[in-house]
């Protein structure tokens, strides 16, 4: 949605029509998907949410999805826990091309060495250009775009009475996800 915010935007508050909200269900379950492959250092699950052919622009050069897949899996296993949450997704179809929007909250948990723990908050949207081929949507193009982040200590309390019965999230294959 770089550019023009109104181009390609269909008219406000329109009813969609049923094949546009099963399309708008298809790219939602991507978003979320990217999301728990991140969360979860699930390399196949990032690698589903994007074309072969795909790109992405985590840095000022777009490169090759996969690849970046592949990358991200064990920095995002330096934290103890990472957790992505994304709303407000706006879509701009144009036949088999989406242009989405979607608002991002991300929180990085850091065990420190020394005890003292950190966490990285970070806010923006992810702006994607998504692709239908057949009956299948998947990201073509993902840009991240920042709005701030801070960083904080932090603590983790497993032990607290109200949290202790709590099973624990994991990595890939471990989290209860997967069993």
């Amino acid at each position: 949605m770089a550019g023009d915010n109104r181009a390609g935007m269909q008219e406000p508050g329109r009813v969609p029509d049923p094949a546009e909200l099963a399309d708008r269900a298809a790219i939602a379950e991507i978003i979320a998907l990217h999301c728990r492959g991140v969360d979860r250092a699930d390399e196949a699950t990032l690698k589903s949410c994007y074309w072969p052919d795909a790109t992405t622009a985590y840095g000022p050069e777009a490169v090759p999805a996969h690849g970046f897949c592949t990358e991200l899996v064990p920095a995002i296993k330096a934290f103890r826990q990472t957790h992505h949450l994304v709303t407000n997704i706006l879509y701009a179809f144009d036949g088999p091309q989406a242009r989405v929007e979607s608002s991002l909250i991300a929180f990085h948990y850091l065990a420190g060495t020394d005890g003292a723990d950190s966490e990285m908050t970070y806010l923006g949207r992810y702006l994607d250009r998504f692709e239908k081929r057949g009956n299948v949507w998947k990201i073509r193009h993902r840009e991240p775009v920042m709005s701030w982040s801070q960083n904080a200590a932090t603590t983790h309390d497993a032990d607290h009475p109200a949290l202790s019965a709590l099973r624990q999230a994991a990595r890939f294959p471990d989290d209860i996800v997967y069993k």
